[in-house]
């Protein structure tokens, strides 16, 4: 199965937000091989995404077998060393390893969610079937607490709430806005606090402290993500579990994360961490050191296939709500999301209608 073509294109719709998730945001990868056969993944990373996949990637890829995906893995990472490692290169690589994913799925037959379920019970001698055709329970991440007040949970289970400072607001603001947001749900609705890298330690604790009666399941990346001595403090004096790794890269970096237990719940994003094949090490190090692996925008249908096989307990975030270009993408419908079984990731694309920034 070898590799003659490697594309990237950025499609956008009138919803992209005007940030740097447009700007470097999520990017459509192709891989063709020579029978025919083309394989779609996501990465990001823009024009400049990009360009790493139509220079460095597909000079290294054309010709090569698409099959030993975990080997081209290695291979991409390792050409790119000198400028990459993390950010861009890693985002761009992700998109491509997805799309090399997808080719083994449809050159199989085999929806990846049973792929992964197979090779989850070789490893570990158990029988693991996916959840292909089930339900997986979803929350939703991006609701205000004034829209929580206002419409209640809209069929989740679980809600994640911003909790990051910005100029005009104080601690206060925050738990305040919170506790409204727990009042007028009720304790049987999960909550979660997201800010968004948007905190100092000082402002974490106070604001964990205030709200510790509040139920919280997490409060997420409070912190930048370089700040280990950060996390290790919250590691040891925050009464409510930390999550993040949303913006970390690679497998590695996440052993450091779960080996020093600076993170409760680790969040990797599958279009941006490394892809497919680093995801399924992240769950594996989850599984080493008991953390729990709880996937960035999981129910898009990148990570989904992923947390229907591996994961022991799974839930899925809701998806970039401006990414409409994904045919076949499963829609949340009361708090839940089902995957299909068409080989691959089991998604397409209409390449003449897509719109390109």
């Amino acid at each position: 199965m070898k590799i003659v073509k490697v594309s990237a294109t950025q499609p956008k719709t009138p919803h992209d937000p005007d940030d740097w998730r447009t700007w470097l945001g999520q990017i459509l990868v192709s891989v063709e091989t020579e029978d025919g056969m083309t394989g779609h993944g996501v990465g990001g990373g823009g024009e400049a995404g990009i360009h790493v996949i139509e220079t460095a990637l597909s000079r290294l890829l054309n010709g090569a077998d698409a099959t030993p995906v975990e080997k081209l893995w290695e291979e991409m990472y390792r050409s790119t060393q000198a400028y990459g490692r993390k950010g861009l290169v890693v985002m761009a690589i992700s998109g491509v390893d997805l799309a090399l994913w997808d080719l083994r799925g449809k050159r199989e037959g085999k929806a990846l969610a049973q792929i992964l379920s197979e090779t989850k019970r070789n490893n570990l001698h158990q029988v693991s079937n996916g959840k292909i055709g089930k339900s997986i329970r979803c929350y939703k991440t991006g609701f205000s607490a004034d829209e929580v007040i206002s419409h209640g949970a809209q069929g989740f289970s679980a809600l994640k709430l911003h909790a990051g400072i910005n100029a005009t607001q104080t601690v206060g603001d925050i738990v305040g806005s919170i506790r409204k947001a727990r009042a007028a749900l009720g304790p049987d609705i999960r909550l979660m606090a997201d800010a968004g890298m948007k905190l100092d330690l000082d402002a974490t604790l106070r604001i964990a402290e205030q709200l510790e009666d509040c139920n919280l399941s997490w409060i997420e990346e409070p912190l930048a993500p370089e700040d280990l001595e950060g996390y290790a403090r919250l590691r040891d004096e925050c009464p409510i579990p930390i999550a993040g790794g949303e913006h970390e890269y690679t497998a590695a970096a996440f052993e450091i994360l779960m080996r020093e237990r600076l993170h409760a719940i680790v969040q990797p994003d599958v279009t941006w961490c490394g892809g497919m094949t680093e995801l399924v090490k992240i769950y594996n190090l989850g599984q080493k050191y008991g953390i729990d692996v709880c996937p960035h925008r999981g129910s898009e249908i990148w990570s989904l296939h992923a947390i229907s096989s591996l994961d022991p307990n799974p839930l899925a975030e809701s998806g970039r709500p401006w990414i409409d270009w994904v045919k076949g993408q499963p829609e949340i419908q009361n708090g839940e999301i089902t995957i299909g079984d068409r080989p691959g990731f089991g998604v397409w694309f209409d390449q003449e209608g897509l719109a390109t920034c």
